[in-house]
C-alpha cells in the first residue's frame, strides 16, 4: 500500500500539539484591517485549536491518521 500524501494546503494552515491536537490560524487578518477595532486585531494574534469534530479530518489530510 502507498504512503499517504500529504495534502499541501492543509500543512500550510494547521499545525500539529505534542499531545496530537490540531492548532489553526484566526481568519479574517489579511486585509482591509482598518475598520477593525485594535481590541479585536489583538484577539486575533492567538492561534486556536480546531474542533474535535474536524479534527479527524484535518489530520488525515496531513497524513497523520
Amino acid at each position: 500500500m502507498p504512503k499517504m500524501k500529504t495534502r499541501r494546503g492543509a500543512a500550510k494552515r494547521f499545525k500539529l500539539t505534542s499531545k496530537g491536537k490540531v492548532k489553526k490560524n484566526r481568519a479574517t487578518k489579511a486585509h482591509l484591517l482598518t475598520k477593525m477595532s485594535p481590541q479585536a486585531k489583538r484577539g486575533l494574534r492567538h492561534g486556536n485549536l480546531v474542533s474535535p469534530a474536524d479534527s479527524d479530518r484535518v489530520k488525515k489530510m496531513l497524513g497523520v491518521k
